[in-house]
This record gives C-alpha cells, structure tokens and sequence, in this order.
C-alpha cells in the first residue's frame, strides 16, 4: 500500500541529487586584507575551478577529503615597490569542515613592481594568486 508513495519519494530524492549543482571544494583564505580581500580570493578560486574541472577533479579528489587554502602577502616598501608573494595549496580535509596544513600540493608565484600605487599592488596581488592557482590546478588534471 505504501509502497508507491516510497518509490515515487526516492525517485524524487534521487532526481535532485542528479540536477543539484555540484559539491563545492572549502576554500579558505589567509591573505593580507591590504593586498587582496577574502571574497576577492575565494573568487579567483571559483573562476580557476570551474564547473566543467571540478567534475573531473572530483573523480581523482573528492570534495569530502580535500580543499585548498591561498595566502598573499607583501605590500608596498618605502620606496613604493609593490613584492607580493601568493601562494596556492592543496590540503587534506578531515571532520568535515577542517583542514590540515599538510600540502598534497603547493605553488609559489612571486612579483614586484616598482613605483606602483596602492591598487596597482592589489592587481599584481590578483594576478599572482591566479597565477599560483593555475600552477596548482595544471599539476592535479592535464587538460
């Protein structure tokens, strides 16, 4: 008698697993607020890690064991030369909602640019942790 109900229930549940957009991987972000904002660098994650690349990335690295972690800094010196250093890592990911500061993967870029102003540090910042985030994302998947 209940069975009907039950399967059209799991049919229903199952359907919206299958349309239901695709697990996101935990980005954290530990960056100089001078040199590059957190949502800014959680962006940059995003638009790195598309749709398409996460679907195929999850196959080798599930979402529920592994996550990624940016870090930026530098800044302006006194003679107004911008030296940033961003750095993109891939880390374990245990209990659900931690990572472990134990790097599967890490790359480093660097950049400096003299006489720069204040915004022109933050898009160096910008293309640097973009830059250290392709590095990393070429070593996990050949396209």
């Amino acid at each position: 008698m209940y069975t009907p109900n039950l399967l059209a229930a799991a049919l229903l549940i199952v359907t919206s697993a299958a349309v239901a957009a695709p697990a996101q991987y935990m980005v954290l972000d530990n960056s100089s607020s001078a040199l590059i904002e957190t949502g800014a660098a959680v962006a940059i994650w995003k638009a790195q890690v598309d749709d398409n690349l996460r679907l195929r990335l999850q196959k080798l690295y599930p979402v529920s064991k592994w996550g990624f972690i940016s870090e930026v800094q530098g800044g302006l010196g006194s003679d107004m030369t911008c030296v940033v250093t961003a750095r993109a890592l891939m880390v374990p990911r245990i209990s659900g909602d931690r990572l472990v500061f134990r790097p599967h993967k890490a790359a480093t870029a660097f950049g400096a640019q003299a006489g720069a102003t204040r915004e022109q540090c933050k898009e160096l910042a910008a293309a640097k942790l973009t830059e250290a985030i392709q590095a990393v994302r070429s070593t996990l998947i050949v396209p």
